[in-house]
């Protein structure tokens, strides 16, 4: 959906404050604001950036940042610079299984070649009947030790860490219940992203259970982390929940808003 799109769904669904969060990008940022002020939607930038940790890709949401910091910008640049290749890679693997010109398909689903990804292969191998849906997709494909599995190096760590920080927002540890990790593994990721100047992690989201909500309220009261709340929101045929229908946080935990109102940008 186009970011006014974006922002009159989130404003008729009585969101109180918004940020457009995509992936390694910030051009949709300025529409973004623009289009939540007129409607008298606060707004907070925002970007969901992409990071190698322990072999697995894990997401880190940058919130109240400078949307022009120009080392935030090269940076998310750098990230994006590998999918092309990527994808192309991608499209062979899938070509040998019988799926032709599947990268040509996917590009149909982006307006920038720099940022395509699975999520393109994916709507492409729906919209082409070779998948029902989304899920099978990703059931038949484009995950680890299927065809159309490429992995991809992302920045690290405190790479991302460093440049949200910089740029004078906050880090957040994006839905932690979905990455695969034991949970030594999960641990040091909340002390390494802690120990890098992350300080908060999202609770509630839309790809938690109610037990998840629980387990990473405790995990932000033992690391000392602010709380998020974030739909996820990708699509109304895609997404786990829609936009504004999220429960509250827990109230035990500290909103990472309430340590950015003086970077909401205001009607």
């Amino acid at each position: 959906m186009e970011p006014e799109a974006l922002a009159a769904r989130a404003k008729a669904n009585g969101v109180e404050l918004w940020a457009l969060t995509d992936h390694d990008e910030l051009a949709g940022q300025a529409r973004a604001r623009d289009a939540a002020l007129s409607l008298g939607l606060p707004y907070l930038t925002g970007t969901e950036v992409s990071v190698t940790f322990a072999g697995r890709v894990v997401h880190i949401v940058g919130l109240g940042f400078d949307m022009h910091n120009e080392a935030l910008r090269e940076g998310l640049h750098s990230t994006r610079g590998g999918r092309g290749a990527r994808a192309q890679q991608m499209s062979a693997s899938l070509a040998q299984v019988g799926i032709k010109d599947a990268y040509e398909g996917a590009l149909k689903y982006v307006g920038n070649p720099e940022l395509i990804s699975r999520t393109h292969f994916a709507r492409h191998l729906v919209d082409s009947g070779v998948c029902s849906d989304i899920p099978e997709v990703f059931r038949r494909f484009l995950t680890e030790g299927k065809p159309g599995f490429v992995p991809h190096r992302w920045a690290g760590l405190g790479e991302a860490v460093r440049w949200i920080t910089q740029a004078g927002g906050i880090a957040v540890i994006a839905h932690p219940a979905r990455y695969p990790f034991t949970p030594t593994e999960e641990y040091a990721l909340f002390t390494e992203f802690k120990a890098h100047g992350g300080l908060a992690v999202e609770v509630v989201t839309g790809n938690h259970s109610a037990a998840d909500v629980v387990k990473y309220a405790d995990m932000a009261l033992e690391f000392s982390l602010l709380a998020s709340r974030g739909s996820d929101f990708h699509s109304p045929t895609e997404s786990h929940t829609d936009l504004g229908a999220l429960p509250d946080l827990p109230g035990r935990l500290t909103p990472v808003w309430q340590a950015l109102q003086d970077r909401v940008h205001q009607p």
